[in-house]
């Protein structure tokens, strides 16, 4: 590695993994998962590595990136100024943003290596292999790919869904419910509003109260016009408290359901043109902000309920636009 970036990358990368496949829970401050950085420096076009020095025991990767660079730049100036450095195992002060040495490595012995024939080999057969290789989950890289060829999802959101294993487990939980073809959709919400709101509470995605089932029946309704993604927004908050079992019934309660009879947002339309004489004057005249006002208008004469698209459409066709 030949960077701070790239071992904080690796560094990061292997803490998913682990935490991914169940063997560690990876709390860096509890000391669950922790790393070192061995460092060292050469002069362009020197083939032979530079002497290294161990940082240990670093518990964040902030942490790790800091004291990388500046072990580097310290290393670089110590040969600049025509001083040696010696094998040495240094600690990171974050107060500081410095490292410092704990004790000096030169030999075999001062790492207390001894021989010990007492060893045995250990054969690692290859049935067991692939008995334990059978019963791992499949690994995050491989559901990316999976995600971006399955569900045409983007790179980007595949990978924001893969970042957790419990995320991709509630994603696809969550399209299981909702159907195949409302994958970006699915992705959006739990990406978007779920993540916000767990955010908020403080909560890891496997607390939520609302679940994977109940997030897709809101997604269904969307897709199908029940419900606009405004009140959409209105019902998740009300399954997120637990008022209701699922939308159908948040929805049937509230009376959120969308309007999308035609005539009747029509006649809706025709009333805020009326009421709004001004604003018609005004987009007529070039005003292009004075068309988002007469939509508004309509919106909140129906408290939200207005399907937007409609009534976007017909206020275009009534106005000339």
């Amino acid at each position: 590695m030949r960077s701070s970036a790239e071992a904080v990358a690796y560094a990061k990368a292997l803490h998913a993994l682990v935490q991914w496949v169940g063997i560690c829970d990876g709390n860096m401050q509890e000391g669950s998962f922790r790393c070192d950085a061995n460092v060292s420096v050469r002069p362009m076009g020197q083939k032979e590595f530079g002497t290294r020095r161990e940082i240990k025991n670093l518990n964040s990767f902030r942490f790790m990136q800091q004291a990388i660079d500046f072990e580097v730049q310290w290393q670089i100036n110590e040969i600049t100024e025509g001083r040696a450095i010696r094998q040495a195992t240094v600690l990171f002060d974050p107060d500081t943003g410095e490292t410092r040495s704990m004790r000096s490595k030169e030999d075999a012995h001062d790492y207390r290596y001894f021989p010990d024939p007492d060893l045995l080999p250990l054969e690692i057969k290859d049935d067991w292999i692939a008995a334990v290789r059978a019963e791992m989950p499949e690994l995050p890289q491989a559901m990316k790919q999976r995600f971006e060829t399955e569900f045409g999802l983007s790179p980007y959101d595949a990978a924001t869904l893969t970042a957790s294993r419990q995320m991709a487990s509630y994603f696809e939980a969550t399209l299981e419910a909702a159907g195949r073809e409302n994958a970006k959709p699915a992705a959006n919400w739990v990406m978007g509003e779920l993540s916000a709101r767990l955010n908020k509470a403080g909560l890891e995605i496997d607390a939520a109260p609302l679940s994977a089932r109940q997030l897709a029946g809101i997604i269904r309704r969307i897709v199908d016009s029940t419900i606009s993604n405004k009140i959409a927004r209105d019902v998740f908050e009300a399954l997120w408290a637990g008022d209701g079992q699922d939308a159908d019934a948040v929805i049937e309660a509230k009376g959120w359901k969308q309007i999308t009879d035609t005539s009747a947002i029509e006649a809706l339309v025709d009333d805020v043109l009326a009421a709004n004489q001004k604003s018609v004057e005004e987009y007529r005249a070039g005003k292009e902000k004075a068309f988002n006002a007469l939509v508004g208008q309509a919106m909140k004469a129906t408290r939200g309920k207005a399907n937007p698209q409609q009534v976007t459409d017909l206020l275009k066709k009534k106005l000339g636009g």
